[in-house]
């Protein structure tokens, strides 16, 4: 049996890299995806969107309540030079029985503090559409997506992650409409240090055969990189 590993946030090595922020969008609630929020969110005091779940875990995390703001999909949520529509998504699944690890829903009440990373549950996955500067982005966490919530949707970029069910990439930009750009996102071994090269996770190939098949241009950002869209 494995021993749970526990949860460790580093203000310090946080705070290197940390700049301004107005909205964190949080797409699940898995510890690659959420441990850092409540910090982060203290320190820049910006809007908190994410399901009742992640949430209530949030709030268990002692984040600052005045900035958390739970969505489910559908919203349309105007901010100051940008807007951002909220979409239900779908966590990737895999293996024989097409599952993930650590799912899990907190929708009534907050659970304890989570102390190691089992306890932040999955708790749904949504997925955003950012507008800003006359660019329209979608943001994804995870290769899987609701064909029904995205079909047609009309975006400049997608944030896409590799992996999933084979042929999963196809699928997505098969739903959407045509699109400029594809950067991927989650494709590197999230357990290595920020200021060291990323290295992949999976192979990045049918993410970008697919984008490209598509005929959008791929782009691949290591840690830390910046690229003007």
């Amino acid at each position: 049996m494995r021993t749970p590993t526990k949860l460790v946030i580093e203000p310090e090595v946080i705070d290197r890299h940390l700049g301004t922020a107005d909205a964190i969008l949080v797409h699940h609630a898995h510890y690659d995806h959420m441990a850092d929020v409540p910090y982060v969110a203290k320190k820049t005091q910006a809007t908190v969107l994410g399901t009742q779940t992640h949430v209530n875990l949030l709030r268990a995390m002692r984040t600052q309540e005045d900035l958390l703001s739970p969505v489910r999909g559908g919203e349309y949520l105007p901010f100051d030079g940008f807007t951002i529509e909220v979409f239900p998504s779908l966590h990737s699944c895999g293996g024989k029985r097409h599952t993930y690890a650590w799912p899990g829903y907190h929708l009534e009440s907050v659970p304890p503090r989570p102390r190691v990373i089992e306890d932040l549950v999955e708790g749904g996955t949504l997925a955003y559409v950012i507008t800003i500067g006359g660019l329209r982005i979608l943001s994804l966490s995870t290769a899987n997506f609701d064909q029904n919530a995205l079909r047609d949707l009309q975006v400049d970029v997608v944030f896409a992650a590799p992996g999933g069910e084979p042929g999963i990439t196809d699928r997505l930009f098969d739903t959407i409409k045509p699109v400029r750009k594809v950067s991927a996102t989650h494709w590197d071994d999230f357990d290595k240090p920020l200021d060291e090269p990323g290295v992949p996770w999976t192979d990045l190939g049918p993410l970008r055969a697919s984008a490209e098949k598509s005929g959008a241009e791929f782009i691949l950002l290591d840690h830390l990189e910046k690229i003007t869209l």
